[in-house]
């Protein structure tokens, strides 16, 4: 039966389901309306299977009131929690725009500087979630928003851990998360950490300035087996234009050990950030004529990070300027030394000849 199509029209008599927008494993997420408030939200409908199960019904409660208390540009807000017609579900800010994997399915991947600012706006809202004692354990692109102008918002933490649950020594039969995107431990039942995190949006790094992921496979074991030992073929064998120094941080992000990563998210998004700041300072304008013909200069303008980037044309002219720049206080001061050490030296002279008169 098709969950998506057999729904109460009106939940907890607030919430009018308008459009199924999104169908997941465990949940289908509708585009509604809050009555009450009269604005538009998005609501994820927990599937029949998941709702009746008591135990994990006051685990995703307890999340989800963690995940509520989350409030940053780059995160999806969670305003309610639910239970309805048999189905748990969660009240969230509705966003505009289409998620990352749609894009990637359309695009395949994405220029190098684009990808790396969606990655840095994702690791500041799962950077703020680790601040607030939460790990998201399931980093994907589906659960990234982009809006169309370009803000990310890091969706789904129904399945988030609350630090202060987790048992370091803790192990698991049942794995949570996406096995194409879970780290090495979550894929062998140990506890999760940030570093799972950094791991999962590593391998979406990968997957943008790729187009491919780094481990594939139709059998959800082989892919646990390979994120455990397998190594990721570097991401400049497959697309030349990734600068060794971006390569160098995926590599790193993908290590197997956790303590080998960046330890939160925070710590990978300064990274990147500082990444991106240099791949941007190098750039530089071509030289322009210096003819009466030539077009006006431009004024620098602030990167995607709001650097002011300084083109080359105006260094250049700075340079030129600072080279004909002639110090007049300086130079006078070194003509005025000179001629009064010349003059003395008619003096030393006759002193000279005074004590050391010339042999006849």
């Amino acid at each position: 039966m098709d969950e998506s199509k057999t729904v109460t029209p009106i939940l907890g008599n607030r919430y009018q389901l308008i459009q199924n927008i999104g169908n997941g494993g465990m949940a289908v997420v509708y585009h509604a309306r809050d009555l009450m408030l009269e604005r538009p939200v998005a609501i994820k409908v927990l599937r029949q299977d998941y709702s009746r199960n008591e135990a994990f019904r006051e685990r995703f409660r307890t999340e989800a009131k963690a995940a509520a208390n989350l409030s940053h540009p780059n995160i999806v807000t969670v305003h309610d929690f639910g239970f309805d017609s048999d189905r748990l579900y969660l009240v969230m800010e509705y966003v505009p725009g289409t998620d990352l994997k749609t894009i990637l399915k359309e695009r395949v991947r994405l220029p190098v500087e684009e990808a790396v600012n969606i990655t840095i706006q994702a690791a500041a809202g799962i950077g703020y979630a680790h601040r607030a004692g939460l790990i998201h354990c399931d980093v994907k692109p589906h659960n990234i928003l982009v809006t169309p102008d370009q803000r990310v918002k890091v969706t789904d933490f129904g399945i988030a851990r609350a630090m202060a649950s987790i048992q370091p020594d803790e192990k698991h039969d049942v794995v949570w998360g996406s096995p194409l995107y879970f780290s090495p431990e979550q894929a062998s039942g140990a506890a999760p950490s940030p570093a799972s995190d950094v791991y999962s949006l590593g391998v979406v790094l990968y997957e943008l300035i790729t187009g491919r992921l780094p481990f594939h496979s139709s059998d959800p074991a082989e892919l646990a087996r390979m994120h455990r030992e397998a190594a990721p073929v570097p991401p400049r064998r497959l697309n030349p234009d990734v600068p060794l120094a971006l390569e160098q941080i995926v590599m790193k992000v993908l290590a197997k050990e956790p303590s080998a990563r960046y330890r939160t998210a925070d710590q990978l998004g300064r990274v990147l950030s500082s990444f991106l700041q240099s791949m941007e300072t190098i750039k530089v304008t071509p030289l322009q004529d210096s003819g009466p013909t030539s077009a006006p200069r431009q004024h620098a303008s602030p990167n995607s990070n709001g650097f002011p980037l300084q083109p080359a044309s105006e260094i250049t002219e700075v340079e030129e300027e600072e080279s004909i720049n002639i110090d007049w206080g300086t130079t006078g001061l070194a003509l005025a030394t000179f001629v009064a050490v010349g003059g003395l030296i008619p003096f030393w002279l006759w002193i000279w000849f005074t004590f050391n008169p010339p042999t006849p």
